[in-house]
């Protein structure tokens, strides 16, 4: 019955935060929407996954927002974690769960909490 489903992403700032989303993520741009000289909306993807980016609305996200959480399975979660560490995004350190997965978690400019795990190696 469905095909996809393409998460709508709110954004402060569309160009801060095509940084993570293009240089961190590795994902492309695409179908941009201007309104007069200002980006307010674009498609990121890769050949699976897709988002749609749009200008926020109003005033920016409140401190004690928790909003969209997103958990991403990386084909390399020390790669990952280091690509992102390395464009000034604070990261945490790699943790073994209990629960058998292995993890890391990085919030992005709009303050959205990413988590990127991959089963644990035994």
């Amino acid at each position: 019955m469905l095909k996809y489903c393409i998460p709508v992403i709110p954004s402060a700032d569309l160009h801060k935060s095509l940084r993570f989303w293009v240089e961190g993520l590795g994902l492309i741009v695409d179908q941009e929407m201007w309104h007069e000289d200002k980006l307010v909306g674009c498609m990121v993807h890769n050949e699976t996954l897709y988002f749609w980016l749009n200008q926020r609305a109003g005033a920016p996200i409140p401190e004690a927002y928790e909003g969209i959480r997103l958990y991403w399975t990386p084909t390399d979660i020390e790669a990952t974690r280091e690509r992102i560490k390395v464009m000034g995004y604070t990261v945490s350190e790699i943790e073994l769960r209990d629960y058998g997965q292995t993890e890391f978690f990085v919030t992005d400019d709009d303050g959205y909490s990413h988590c990127f795990g991959v089963p644990t190696q035994t």
